[in-house]
């Protein structure tokens, strides 16, 4: 017998209040990786020649930019701690050759 694989499509409707959640959540994270990848982009810059001491860099989490942006508070932490991990895994991909450096 033949194993069967199966597929499920789902649509989302939300109503206004929902829409404008969802918005503000995509927009925030947004803000936060571009946000990271500009501190992680001068820190390349600056030790671009040093890979080891550029692998010990540590860098900020999504929680550092809560108080200098106070809209950051109103959407959920592990929507922006998602947003720090994607960074991440795009830099771990960078750095081993399987993608080119992160876009903003």
């Amino acid at each position: 017998m033949a194993k069967q694989n199966k597929a499920f499509k789902f649509r989302l409707l939300p109503n206004k209040e929902q829409s404008a959640l969802l918005a503000k959540r995509f927009g925030c994270v947004r803000f936060i990786y571009n946000k990271m990848l500009a501190e992680r982009k001068e820190t390349y810059e600056k030790f671009k020649d040093d890979k080891e001491l550029l692998k010990k860099q540590k860098f900020p989490t999504p929680a550092k930019y809560k108080s200098e942006f106070p809209f950051l508070k109103e959407v959920d932490s592990l929507a922006l701690a998602n947003a720090q991990m994607n960074l991440q895994t795009a830099y771990k991909n960078f750095f081993e050759g399987n993608a080119d450096f992160p876009k903003i």
